[in-house]
């Protein structure tokens, strides 16, 4: 499955004024640097990357001083589960570098595959959406599943869900088994068109289902996610 690259909604408003104010700073930048990158026919590519780099350590700066928070995340329904989900990871992406982000059709998917649209004991007692485990059970707050309470792991529990959206991408951007994702996430970046059966290819071990793949597949069809 294939889909092209863009904005992944909500915050939409507050994102046009901050882009707005953001294009006047770059505008400059790009008048200090075009005696460097005009006149030539293939424009240095490591300066065009140091501005792209400095547009977005500014672009953080003024999110912070317009001291934007976290969205609520506040679902009924299947529907406004996934409206709070992608208000979650449109949040959390204003502070997650372009390269490390996850589209926002999968964690979509995967929290309400993995959580019953919000449904399960572990999202509405514990925020967790992903069932994410620990085995630091003193340091780490969890939740026992019920039917194996003296086991040696549990699953993590978050004081928000987007807390736990924002775990699932850490997890996915720092985990030695998620090592193949991350390379065709950045291949796909290159490219400017997201594969997401590839993608899904390198998490195989998010789930021990021979099937997840399909059903996350299925699930972003099926629902018309972004």
């Amino acid at each position: 499955m294939h889909k092209n690259l863009g904005p992944h909604a909500s915050l939409i408003m507050s994102k046009k004024k901050i882009k707005s104010t953001i294009y006047v700073t770059l505008g400059v930048i790009v008048v200090i640097t075009l005696t460097y990158v005009y006149g030539t026919f293939n424009p240095n590519q490591h300066v065009i990357t140091k501005i792209e780099d400095q547009f977005h350590k500014h672009e953080m700066k003024i999110i912070e001083e317009l001291g934007l928070k976290e969205p609520e995340f506040e679902f009924t329904d299947k529907p406004s589960f996934i409206n709070a989900t992608s208000n979650c990871v449109a949040y959390l992406n204003w502070t997650t570098d372009k390269e490390k982000r996850i589209p926002i059709s999968i964690v979509i998917a995967m929290a309400g595959i993995e959580s019953a649209w919000g449904q399960s004991r572990f999202a509405r007692e514990g925020n967790a959406l992903f069932g994410v485990r620990t085995w630091d059970l003193e340091n780490t707050p969890h939740m026992k599943a019920l039917g194996n309470p003296d086991a040696s792991w549990g699953v993590k529990k978050y004081k928000t869900k987007c807390q736990s959206v924002k775990d699932m991408i850490r997890i996915l951007n720092t985990h030695p088994a998620y090592d193949k994702f991350r390379q065709y996430r950045t291949a796909q970046l290159d490219a400017g068109e997201w594969n997401y059966s590839e993608l899904l290819s390198g998490m195989t071990a998010w789930s021990t289902n021979p099937n997840y793949q399909k059903i996350i597949l299925s699930t972003i069809v099926d629902n018309k996610l972004p």
